[in-house]
This record gives structure tokens, sequence and C-alpha cells, in this order.
């Protein structure tokens, strides 16, 4: 799994001037799906649907204001541990289980060490990679990401804070203002504590976020990000040469093409799109070494491979005039947009030679949250029966036994808000699509939300359609031309047809934990990972893959 690439961004899927031979070849040689869709828009919510194949509200894994994605490794939310992953089925039916690279489904809930959401106590029992994710804050030369418009607010309080009170202790030296030695000293020490109770959060966002972890044990802290690559293609290999005698389960989900491009210096400078297609095209030799692990360990004809991404490129992605983020092809929209095409459309790659057919192209509706029943399928297992289970198994598609796809309606939530639904009319060939609400590009007509960072869910930056729009993707797939009951006669039909559905669909809806409430997502000092003795935490991994702490 790819983080934040844009379905535009592959040869096979139509760019011609980005360099993905190993991804191309991948396709040719399985199945290639053209209408594969994320469950949600952003990492934290589209990652938690795609490991327990259902929608993420229905763990919490949703805001319905305010936050979208975890924030700190030290938030209490995450993932919760009643939540059944595909590795954890996989793994009670004996498979080795693993997972390289990133997780960003939350760590710890009371404790530093309970570690409830961390993936070892969800089905996987090897991890090395980021528990959070990359973000800008983990290149010291680039600007702050997490809670970057509140940390300004807070210096800015802070400095007007200090100012005030340098200004009243000014004030009695010169005998302008009567007040008592305590209460200034007493001001400026409450001001000293507003400060510390930020600063000791947002002033260290590199050493508290940007971590490494073998199992349990945090190995780098911070991660030297020149290295992250190799580290993460080496544990690769050496997971699927340590496992290659039995089954096993990897998945590696990757780094790339999360800002802030972490690119090695042998492709620097090498592509046609600046750092951005850099970044992409040492994606692409990354998966080509793993599909060679796979080969040379004569594991090809009897491994199932699968290769897609978390959700749409992120358009707001920028440099001055430079683009960081994604291309979504013809598609509108991106990253952190639910309704539009481009936020949720991703590739979706499936490879088993002699089970698969080579060459295969498949234009159906299918999810990310597919991916689960599909795995349990083919390692002989069931399904939970307790839950709703949103995905369905894509083997008979892929194979060719079926010609459409098992679903009939899917759902495109921005938070918990219900964006847009997708009516696949199986018997005219017709998809239609409705939005119930969209966001506002910013400038306007800019097709992203340039002067936001990223798309709202809700609030002033949404517009509530009435009536929805109605577009037929089978003929408008770029979402260019909304239908009227004048230009489409099924209009009205349609629409009555499809919001039957979502009545129906809302039916299933339960009220759970909120893992994104306020109280959830502020970082926590007592549960920071942390190598060495809290708060001095810092420690890098030599060679022998042996944490070591720096000398005091």
């Amino acid at each position: 799994m790819a983080d934040d690439l844009g379905i535009g961004d592959l040869g096979c899927y139509g760019n011609k001037t980005l360099r993905t031979p190993n991804i191309d070849q991948l396709a040719e040689e399985g199945v290639r799906l053209t209408q594969h869709l994320a469950a949600a828009p952003l990492c934290t919510p589209s990652r938690a649907a795609f490991l327990t194949g259902r929608h993420s509200f229905r763990s919490g894994m949703e805001a319905s204001n305010g936050y979208r994605a975890l924030q700190w490794n030290a938030g209490s939310g995450g993932l919760p541990e009643n939540e059944t992953t595909f590795a954890r089925i996989l793994q009670q039916r004996g498979y080795a289980t693993g997972l390289i690279g990133k997780w960003h489904q939350g760590v710890n809930c009371a404790s530093r060490a309970d570690h409830c959401h961390h993936p070892l106590n969800h089905g996987f029992d090897y991890f090395y990679g980021m528990p959070f994710t990359l973000t800008n804050d983990c290149d010291p030369g680039r600007p702050p990401e997490v809670d970057a418009g509140l940390r300004a607010q807070l210096w800015v309080y802070t400095q007007c804070l200090a100012l005030g009170i340098l200004t009243v202790a000014a004030g009695k030296t010169c005998g302008l203002i009567s007040v008592s030695r305590t209460a200034v000293a007493g001001m400026a020490g409450l001001l000293f504590l507003f400060f510390i109770s930020w600063y000791s959060s947002f002033g260290f966002v590199r050493r508290w976020n940007c971590i490494l972890m073998r199992n349990h044990d945090v190995t780098e802290q911070p991660m030297v990000l020149e290295n992250t690559a190799s580290l993460m293609l080496k544990e690769a290999v050496s997971y699927i040469e340590r496992h290659k005698h039995g089954p096993f389960l990897l998945f590696l989900s990757l780094l790339h093409v999360h800002i802030p491009l972490v690119t090695t210096r042998a492709f620097l400078g090498k592509s046609q799109h600046g750092l951005y297609g850099d970044n992409v095209e040492e994606m692409d030799w990354l998966v080509g070494k793993i599909l060679n692990a796979i080969e040379d360990n004569g594991l090809k004809n009897s491994t199932f491979t699968y290769f897609t991404s978390d959700h749409g490129g992120h358009l707001e992605a920028r440099d001055g005039h430079s683009q960081l983020g994604g291309w979504n092809g013809i598609y509108k929209g991106g990253k952190g947009m639910a309704g539009w095409e481009g936020g949720i459309r991703v590739p979706g790659i499936f490879r088993w030679p002699g089970v698969l057919p080579a060459g295969r192209v498949i234009d159906e509706p299918t999810s990310l949250m597919d991916v689960f029943p599909t795995v349990v399928q083919l390692a002989g297992c069931e399904v939970p029966q307790d839950r709703v289970i949103d995905g369905h198994s894509l083997v008979p598609l892929l194979q060719g036994t079926e010609t459409h796809s098992a679903h009939e309606f899917l759902f495109h939530y921005c938070g918990q808000h219900l964006h847009a639904a997708r009516w696949h009319q199986k018997n005219s060939g017709s998809v239609w699509k409705i939005h119930y609400m969209t966001p506002q590009f910013h400038p306007e007509g800019a097709g992203a939300c340039y002067g936001r960072g990223i798309c709202p869910c809700s609030g002033e930056g949404v517009t509530h359609h009435r009536p929805p729009l109605l577009f037929d993707l089978s003929r408008d797939p770029s979402e260019a031309r909304p239908l009227t009951p004048d230009s489409e006669p099924l209009y009205h039909a349609v629409m009555a047809r499809v919001g039957a559905a979502v009545s129906e669909h809302q039916q299933t809806l339960r009220p759970v934990p909120q893992q994104f409430s306020m109280s959830n997502i502020v970082w926590k000092p007592w549960l920071q990972p942390c190598c060495g003795n809290f708060p001095f935490c810092s420690c890098h991994e030599d060679g022998d893959g042996i944490p070591r702490m720096p000398a005091l």
C-alpha cells in the first residue's frame, strides 16, 4: 500500500511521463481494477476500513467534526481491541503475519507500555516501521505540519502575554503602575506554565512522532529519514526469506509518497516531475525489489500479490509553485475529498500466476474493504458473523467466474458525513453517483482547497446540494456535467432508488466510542513511546539491529 499516491501517477493507469515499470509489469501479469475505491479519503480512517473490511465510523475511527486522523503517537485513540483485522484471522489460521512500514492506527490507551492499539495486538506477530506517519515535522528543514495553525496561534498568545507582563513590570519599575512584585511573579509563573503546557508537545513533534519501532521496542527516536527506505526494504526482504517455507501474510505499508517526500540521492532529479516524481520512481524501484525477492525465493506462483494506495493524491501539497502531491488523472478532487472520484479512486492490482488471468482489466466498482473478505476466503476462513462487514470477496470477480461486482451500492463518507452514494445499475451498465454535499474549492474554481491545506467535511467550507448532484460515471467519469430532469429521463427514478438505499444503509449504523475525540487526540506524556528515560528519549539503531543510546 502506497501513501497518498494518485491513480494517475502510474503508467498502467495512463501516465506517460513517470517511469513505473515494476508496477506496470505487475499489472500486465495480473488483474487491474479501474474503479477501485478507498473507503475514506484520509490515512487513518482509510486504513482502518482496509484492515477490518468495514467502514471506519463503525469502529469510531472517523471524526464528526475537528480532527480527521490521529495526530500523536501519545494520543489514546486508535483501532479498538474488539475490531478484527484480516491479520488476526490469518494468524489464528497458522499464518506468520508481518507489518512493515506505516501503521497510523494508534499505540497506547492508558500507559506507555499497554500497546492496546499496537499492530501486535491486532493480529500481526511482527512489526517494523512507523507507528505514526510521515509529516513535514519529520524533516527539520520543512515548515511545521501537525496542528500548524494552532501552534502558530499559541505562539502568538505566548508572545502577547509575555509583552503584557513585561509592560506591567516596566510600569511598576517606573512607578506608573501600583502592583506587587508577587503579582508580577505570579503572572510570569502562569505564563511559563502556559508555555510549557503546549511547547512540551508542539516543540518536539519530530522526537515524539517520527520514530521507528521493532515489535514493542523503539529503535530510532527521532528517525533518520535518509535511511528509512533502505531499512524498510531490508526488513521486507528478510521477512520473506525467513517465512518462505510456510504460509505468511506481509503487509508492506510504504512511507512513499507522503510528504516530505524523503528520496535517496540515487533518484533525486531523475524524473520529469520534480521531487514528487523522484519519490514515485523510487517507490516503484522498491516495489520491484520486493517482487524480485518473491521470485528469487521461488514464491511467485504461490503468492497472491496486491498493490494499492490508501486514497487519492494530495493536491494541496505544494512548495511555492512546485507540486508535492500526486496526480489523480481525469478524476476531480483529491486527498481529503470523499465524494469526488480523485479523493477515493485508487490503483488496484492483483497477481497470482496460474490462478488469476494475466492482463485482465475490470471496470466494476470495488473497495479497499473488499480485501478483508478476499484474503480471509483465500486462507480458507470465514468472516466474522457478529458485526457488519461492508466488503465483499473479490475472488469470483478476479477469477472471472462472476462478471459484476457484488456491490450494488457504495457510500462515500467524509468523516461521519455522507457526501455521496454510488449505484451500480448492473442491467444497464450505468454507474450513478449522487453528491449530497461537496467541498468549496479555494480559490473558487481551483479544483482543490489551497487556502485550507485540505478540504473540510462539514461547516462553512461545504456546499449542501438541494437537490443533490447526479452524475453517470459510465458516461462522465470526470464528474463534469451534472444531470438534470431535463437531460436525464431516469433522474427521479435514480434519486428515489439511491435515497431508499441510503435509508436502508443508515439503519445499520450504531453509536460507538469516538477515537478522534479531543480527549483521545491530545498528546499525553505518560503514553509517549520512548527509548531511554522520558523525556530524554533518544536512540538510533546500528547495523546489528540493536538500539543504541547516545552517550551522556
